[in-house]
């Protein structure tokens, strides 16, 4: 199992959720290239999960209905963060994240 890259916090992580599937599990998202996005991470098949469509790769070694399930989806997360790219692979991060995350963790004790 992959573990989070260095430097990537819990606020990170929430606010891609939020800015990706808006929370959604189940959330998938057709991209002009043929590919799709899934799950609560919106993780792109074409270099990270299998679907039959455009994939190149498969580097979470998955097929990507498993990335409805939380387990999975978390796990091939913190797989995709272990590339050069980091937590800025996704373009919903880099758009709405790349600043002071503290106020997703208000109230949380943490």
């Amino acid at each position: 199992m992959a573990t989070a890259k260095p430097g990537v916090s819990l606020a990170d992580w929430v606010c891609l959720i939020e800015n990706e599937s808006g929370y959604n599990p189940r959330a998938t998202n057709k991209n002009k290239d043929g590919s799709t996005d899934y799950g609560l991470f919106q993780i792109n098949s074409k270099y990270w999960c299998f679907d039959g469509g455009v994939s190149r790769a498969n580097g979470c070694n998955i097929d990507c209905q498993e990335l409805f399930q939380l387990g999975e989806a978390v796990s091939c997360a913190k797989r995709v963060v272990q590339d050069p790219n980091g937590i800025r692979a996704w373009v919903g991060w880099v758009k709405n994240c790349d600043r002071d995350l503290s106020h997703f963790l208000d109230g949380c004790g943490v």
